[in-house]
């Protein structure tokens, strides 16, 4: 992308507070910076929430545990998203720029206590409050990208979101077997405390306010409104569908995405820079799944892009997972294909969902909604988690329990296609009734 151009004077004041009218847009340039800020931002929580995953090996060393013990400290540490949704209500009531910045100090804090934790329990309990920061975060960048760009351009600011995401797994992916090695893996959470300190001063610099939440504040709609309106009768059928279709999507995308170097590294048997270097090249080809994402939904709808990740979800996992074939010659590209394919869907699959579920909402609890998004994610993940460690020594091991699960992306995508709105082209109020929900307060 553009480098990052100087703040104008109308960014200058938005950054400062000053609430814009609302037929106002931001200029290319300012564009440009809001979208690279929070995809910065999004680098260094996409680095921090990597570690447990890539790191898992080294961590069930360091405290002794095996398959079914790990599996049961991701469980715990997955209460952190009862954290994020307080926090993500907060979004809504204090404003989308302040608790950004709030929570990746947080993140910062949270990121060095878990590094110098030698106890399990220490150990779990820095990491609950560290997810539950890095989960509102991620929460009010997506809510400042949904609210601040341009009806054309919503999808493709989530795919640099993701994006965003996506390259700091990566340079978890490339850094920890390298730190692991020669020094611990611990090392890793002092590098995502420093990144934060960085991504926190410049963020403070460049995002500013969403001008839509100055306007619902100062119109009294944030503070009228309730933590469960989201099930009142507007929106209830809304809410109920994509919290349940979030639960399946989450089930299928958390086993899948939390255990592939763990499968390669102590099942496939390969060894751990091998299985980064597979993993690095196939995790970036997957992160076409963004921009392809995006150009989905901006040309054939939000719902469409959902099925079609959903399916390549499901399939790429499941055969990444129990695959390859016994003997197959080239076992290394069927890996990388399949790995591909699956974090390619999981990409599509975000910026669909991103897109809808920021869409569906008024301004007034579109963060408390990503909150709740957090909390379902937990729960989907603790279920996850929970049935991986049960199950594994009963059904032939993990990997072929997340192939089961991961199988799970496919129903949810067909029930967001048959009971959910389409709102590809829509104004953010149009799509979200916003006039609607401001009536009813």
């Amino acid at each position: 992308m553009a480098s990052v151009a100087p703040l104008d004077a109308s960014s200058a004041a938005n950054a400062a507070g000053a609430p814009r009218e609302l037929g106002d847009q931001q200029s290319p340039s300012n564009t440009r910076q809001l979208v690279t800020s929070i995809a910065t931002v999004f680098c260094f929580q996409g680095l921090t929430m990597s570690i447990n995953g890539i790191g898992s090996p080294w961590i069930a060393k360091s405290f002794h545990l095996g398959e079914s013990g790990i599996a049961s400290l991701f469980a715990w540490i997955s209460f952190s998203a009862i954290g994020a949704l307080g926090l993500s209500r907060m979004i809504d009531r204090m404003g989308r720029r302040r608790m950004l910045l709030v929570c990746m100090a947080g993140t910062s804090v949270s990121a060095l206590a878990a590094a110098f934790s030698t106890d399990v329990v220490a150990f779990a309990l820095s990491e609950i409050a560290l997810y539950a920061f890095i989960g509102a975060t991620v929460s009010g960048g997506v809510v400042i990208l949904a609210e601040e760009l341009p009806i054309e351009l919503r999808a493709r600011g989530q795919s640099w979101g993701g994006l965003g995401l996506g390259a700091g797994g990566g340079l978890c992916l490339t850094l920890m077997p390298i730190v692991a090695r020669d020094h611990s893996w611990r090392w890793m959470l002092v590098l995502a405390s420093v990144m934060g300190v960085v991504a926190l001063w410049r963020s403070a610099r460049l995002i500013p306010e969403s001008g839509r939440w100055q306007r619902a504040a100062a119109s009294g709609t944030t503070s009228a409104s309730s933590f469960y309106d989201a099930f009142g009768k507007l929106y209830r059928r809304r809410a109920i569908t994509v919290l349940f279709c979030s639960l399946l999507g989450n089930i299928a995308g958390v086993a899948a995405s939390s255990w592939a170097y763990f499968h390669l590294v102590s099942v496939v048997g390969l060894a751990p820079g091998v299985a980064s270097g597979l993993m690095l090249v196939g995790g970036g080809v997957g992160m076409l799944g963004f921009p392809l994402g995006a150009r989905g939904c901006e040309r054939y709808g939000r719902i469409p892009t959902i099925f079609v990740a959903g399916v390549m979800t499901s399939l790429g996992a499941l055969a990444f997972y129990w695959g390859p074939p016994a003997h197959l010659p080239l076992r290394w590209l069927w890996i990388e294909v399949t790995y591909c394919c699956f974090t390619a869907g999981l990409s599509a699959g975000q910026v669909g969902g991103n897109s809808l579920g920021t869409e569906l909402f008024p301004t007034a609890i579109r963060g408390a909604m990503m909150g709740w998004y957090s909390l379902i994610g937990a729960a989907a993940a603790i279920s996850g988690q929970t049935l991986i460690a049960v199950l594994a020594g009963r059904v032939g091991g993990l990997s072929i329990v997340v192939g089961y699960l991961s199988l799970l992306a496919i129903p949810n995508a067909i029930i967001v296609a048959l009971l959910l709105p389409e709102t590809r082209g829509l104004s953010l109020g149009a799509a979200a009734m916003e006039e609607a929900f401001e009536k009813s307060h």
